[in-house]
């Protein structure tokens, strides 16, 4: 099966490869698909191969010494992960991955993708470009998750949520658990069912289950 070359090229680490290298890149790609609950990699893993999303969701978590779960993060489609491994010494995953649902996801080799920026200073220069405007969107989420408030961090996750979908609608589909959706804020699971009680209070929203109704944008970008 193919692989989704034009989605790939949106994605920053392949954003600056041309043909050639893309092809190189592609050639030494695996395509693996997961079920729900099954794990990709563990913490610690010898780490050969970084990934890319085709479609599902993989769940990012490191375990405490009592064995809870800490989410770092949830890799969406088309989003890549465990790209960090390209420049480690002794190349290791970082985190755990397990698929939240059904999820296929696409391998490329640390060491192919390597030999690309060791033989190319324009591919070289265009990655790190793309990699300082990650690191400054990172800058902004890391401020909002250490120095803003609870709500505040519920608000911007809520407009990000409508921003991705791209909805003509007010409505959006929050695509993991509270549980989850708790963990990646920093929150109590009880804090966040509060905050969500407050905004329908305050008639910002309306939250039916899993699915919560943009009532006023414009009040939750104030806040925002």
């Amino acid at each position: 099966m193919p692989l989704p070359t034009s989605q790939l090229r949106e994605n920053y680490l392949f954003a600056s490869l041309d043909e050639a290298q893309q092809r190189e890149i592609e050639k030494y790609a695996r395509r693996k698909h997961l079920q729900a609950g099954e794990q990709l990699f563990s913490q610690s893993d010898k780490a050969d191969f970084f990934w890319w999303l085709e479609k599902g969701r993989i769940k990012l978590y490191r375990l405490s010494r009592d064995g809870d779960q800490k989410i770092m993060g949830v890799a969406e489609p088309s989003q890549s992960f465990a790209e960090g491994i390209l420049f480690m010494d002794k190349p290791a995953y970082p985190v755990n991955a397990e698929a939240l649902s059904k999820s296929t996801v696409i391998g490329f080799e640390r060491e192919t993708y390597l030999r690309i920026l060791e033989t190319s200073f324009d591919t070289c220069r265009g990655l790190f470009r793309h990699m300082v405007q990650r690191t400054r969107r990172h800058l902004d989420e890391i401020e909002a998750l250490t120095i803003q408030n609870a709500r505040y961090r519920l608000v911007h996750y809520l407009l990000h949520l409508h921003v991705d979908e791209n909805a003509k609608t007010s409505t959006i589909k929050l695509p993991i658990t509270k549980q989850l959706i708790a963990s990646q804020l920093a929150v109590r699971p009880e804090t966040l069912s509060r905050l969500f009680r407050e905004l329908e209070q305050e008639q910002l929203i309306s939250v039916s289950g899993n699915t919560i109704a943009i009532i006023n944008r414009d009040a939750l970008e104030n806040l925002a």
